[in-house]
């Protein structure tokens, strides 16, 4: 069982950044892949990035290619994402994800999620 919890959301102007955290309850953390998802209001819940359970291994949506960046510390129990040259268009809730299968981009994959963390970008 793994018990995630999401922070750091905020409003910001485009073109600024947030890291947000993301705290996992436990001793099997670093057994995880980890990802982010984000979802606007009456849009799909969407694919943003995800790390490897040694975080090694990393992927990213075209969307945020170059701009955000993801990494865990394990003896922390915490995965992060950093986010710069944030657009309007990354407003969203943004959820933090675990699973046992890699770090692939699809949700389904996921078994655990946090309860999500708001980012808003005014142009």
């Amino acid at each position: 069982q793994v018990q995630l919890v999401e922070s750091g959301g905020g409003l910001v102007q485009a073109g600024d950044s947030l890291r947000l955290s993301c705290v996992a309850s436990g001793r099997t953390f670093s057994s995880y892949g980890m990802a982010w998802f984000r979802q606007a209001p009456g849009k799909e819940r969407e694919f943003v990035t995800a790390i490897s359970w040694s975080g090694r291994n990393t992927y990213y949506a075209d969307s945020v290619k170059g701009r955000f960046t993801i990494s865990r510390d394990n003896a922390k129990n915490t995965v992060y994402l950093q986010m710069n040259s944030l657009k309007p268009e990354d407003t969203s809730v943004y959820f933090c994800a675990a699973t046992e299968s890699g770090w692939p981009p699809n949700p389904r994959v996921y078994k655990y999620w946090g309860q999500g963390t708001q980012v808003t970008v005014s142009s």
